[in-house]
């Protein structure tokens, strides 16, 4: 078996390269020091340890021994985590989708020794096939245009670096944008919605709970019930389909089509987090118990599956896993999740067998219709085909039971078992939402230990606030890798949300700081905006502002200066995020729909501004009562804080619980009971 340099790291997609016949090179000076000396191109290939197609191209070429010769005589091979190294992503990832039109991962890339992109695309076979030219032949064809006309290639690469910097530049700063650009992107949203499917497009049909966030706060601005609608309608749909593991909790990472029924089966902390985040916003403002129950199928999947002893979150769960235990290397999509008839029935018994498959959906020859691949061939996706009736909850309850635990049996998908630290601040958020909005003590504890784990692991703090750094990944006890934007913002906004759980003040400071060093590293000064890496990390910086499976770097950080500025009446935060908006103003005006977190924030500064302080025991019946008429509103431009963690604390009258009501920068009188604090928020 070959082992290659790869072995040395922690990433669980570069250890999945370790022994490729490809003599691999993680992102090093080495690589290139060794691609200058020896008078070689690179391959860059960058992917991640879940990602199907880059398993597909590893069997086809990395594991090739003719192809790994090629790449080994003619090229310096280097391998990028993606989920580690976000912002060689965005950069590479930029370059393949400005000279391609199109982009994905696997991502194919080759640069000269100076890390200079000169030829770039997604996937390539191994032989010509599909209209796609095959790996062997492009790397024949640009060994020989390196050696042959080397010159030009360099002039090419240099080229691209102009290009790409004219590409990412921002329009003007101009004035923030008014409410109309609120309404525009509404209506955009509302000419992609499926009114009968639910989501935004056609298939294929990925989340975007940002999406979720901005319309359910229009709706709370406008009480516009279109806005509401289409989101209650896309988390139904959404819920009901295959692309909800109907039995284990936990939403899958796509459908394949319009239906939301066949997924695309890893599973991604990042979804989970965010979908969580819309379930229980959707419950708070409806009441509909619907969303609650599947908020907490999602926080049962997550406790169950993705938490590590020690707090923290895992990264994702793959798609593909062996049907067989002794065939552990024949993989597939969706074998640890699907099922044929006669599985059902010999573990439930014909009874509650064909109650559970009618249910279900539940066919003898299985129920993808159309299965080009051949990977569902006589087995069942699991969606809600047909209502529960009254009597029959518990006997479907009992039976899901029965076939979670002969799941739990079967070949495991690969888990992804890094911690991501932005990815962790997502995760507490919703978990910390969860205590707020369901009442649940196990979901603050959750949030409590994660936030833990990254003080824990993930805080380096050495004297003076220079040295404060927040680290990005910890796998196998190591932690490594300096935070990019979305680290230090989203663990921000976690530290905030779980400050409203459980009123730690420790929890209040540590987001303040991550917002210092959010300023200190990563403002644009001039221009405004958040760079999404720090100094001299790639060739150009760049100002991500897409909100997409996950949301930008840059509208978590406005978002979270934003409420710190109202939180500890800092004037920097308003005035940093303000910047950012400012600079973003163009492209919110323009292409709304791109940018709805983007959106959220500037609702937020439009918004009356409204903060509820709440002073003396914490402990007392009446302080609960309270904060239970505070959580069970949808109140988005509020803030909640104890008295003493306020700028200017306010007293508890008589020693007893009492709430102050500010709107507006005006303070209401004083009130000492839920149901005259209830008349207040009215």
């Amino acid at each position: 078996m070959h082992t290659n340099r790869l072995a040395r790291e922690k990433s669980p997609y570069l250890l999945q390269h370790a022994h490729n016949p490809v003599d691999w090179y993680p992102w090093s000076d080495e690589a290139f020091e060794t691609a200058a000396r020896e008078n070689k191109p690179v391959f860059l290939s960058i992917g991640y340890a879940t990602c199907h197609w880059c398993h597909v191209m590893e069997r086809e070429s990395f594991e090739n021994e003719d192809i790994a010769q090629v790449l080994n005589q003619h090229f310096v091979a280097v391998k990028v985590d993606r989920e580690e190294r976000p912002d060689i992503d965005r950069f590479y990832m930029l370059f393949v989708q400005a000279s391609t039109g199109s982009g994905g991962w696997p991502m194919s890339v080759w640069l000269t020794p100076d890390r200079k992109p000169f030829f770039g695309g997604t996937y390539f076979p191994p032989d010509n096939r599909w209209g796609r030219p095959g790996f062997r032949a492009v790397l024949e064809n640009l060994a020989r245009a390196w050696k042959e006309d080397r010159a030009r290639v360099e002039e090419s690469g240099a080229k691209v670096i102009e290009q790409l910097r004219e590409y990412a530049k921002l329009g003007e700063a101009a004035d923030t944008p008014g409410p109309e650009v609120l309404d525009r992107a509404y209506q955009g949203f509302r000419r992609m919605f499926d009114a009968r499917l639910g989501g935004f497009g056609s298939a294929p049909k990925f989340p975007r709970p940002s999406v979720h966030n901005f319309l359910v706060r229009h709706y709370s601005a406008t009480k516009n019930e279109d806005a509401l609608e289409m989101v209650l309608t896309t988390l139904q749909e959404m819920e009901k389909g295959g692309m909800n593991d109907q039995i284990g909790g936990g939403f899958h990472r796509y459908s394949v089509d319009a239906h939301w029924f066949v997924p695309h089966f890893e599973k991604m902390l990042y979804d989970q987090a965010q979908l969580a985040v819309s379930y229980l916003e959707a419950f708070q403002i409806t009441r509909d118990g619907q969303y609650a129950t599947a908020a907490r199928a999602i926080f049962r999947y997550v406790l169950r599956d993705m938490t590590d002893p020690g707090g923290g979150f895992y990264s994702a769960e793959d798609a593909d896993s062996a049907a067989d235990p002794a065939q552990l290397h024949h993989k597939s999509e969706g074998a640890f999740y699907i099922w044929t008839k006669s599985e059902i029935d010999e573990a439930l018994g014909a009874e509650d067998a064909a109650l559970f498959c009618d249910r279900y959906g539940v066919r003898e020859g299985g129920n993808v219709d159309e299965d080009p691949h051949g990977e569902f061939r006589g087995r069942n996706i699991l969606f809600q085909a047909h209502p529960i009736p009254d009597d029959a909850a518990p006997r479907l309850k009992r039976a899901a039971e029965k076939l979670l635990a002969i799941r739990a049996r079967r070949p495991r998908p690969v888990l992804d078992d890094k911690i991501l630290s932005s990815w962790n601040g997502m995760m507490i958020s919703a978990f910390a939402k969860g205590a707020q909005i369901l009442g649940d003590d196990a979901y603050a504890q959750a949030a409590r230990a994660a936030a833990d784990f990254l003080r824990r692991h993930l805080w380096v703090e050495q004297g003076d606030s220079q040295r404060q750094i927040l680290l990005r990944r910890h796998r196998e006890g190591e932690s490594a890798i300096d935070g990019f934007l979305d680290d230090y913002a989203f663990t921000g906004l976690g530290l905030l949300d779980l400050y409203e759980a459980a009123f730690d003040s420790r929890d209040l400071a540590w987001a303040t700081q991550l917002a210092e060093r959010i300023i200190a590293l990563f403002e644009d000064g001039e221009n405004g905006g958040f760079f999404s890496s720090g100094a001299g990390s790639t060739l150009l910086r760049l100002k991500d502002d897409y909100d997409g499976a996950e949301p930008s770097g840059n509208s978590a950080a406005v978002m979270l200066l934003l409420r710190l500025s109202r939180m500890t009446d800092r004037a920097e935060f308003r005035a940093s995020a303000e910047r950012a908006l400012r600079a973003f103003s163009s492209r919110m005006q323009e292409a709304g729909t791109g940018l709805p977190q983007m959106l959220v924030a500037r609702s937020y500064t439009l918004a009356t501004p409204r903060e509820i302080v709440l002073a003396g025991p914490a402990d007392h019946p009446e302080m609960r009562a309270m904060l239970a008429a505070v959580r069970r509103r949808f109140m988005p431009a509020a803030v909640v804080l104890r008295s003493e963690d306020t700028p200017v604390p306010r007293p508890a009258l008589d020693g007893t619980p009492t709430a102050y009501v500010c709107e507006n920068f005006a303070c209401q009188l004083p009130v000492t009971n839920a149901a005259a604090l209830d008349d207040l928020l009215e």
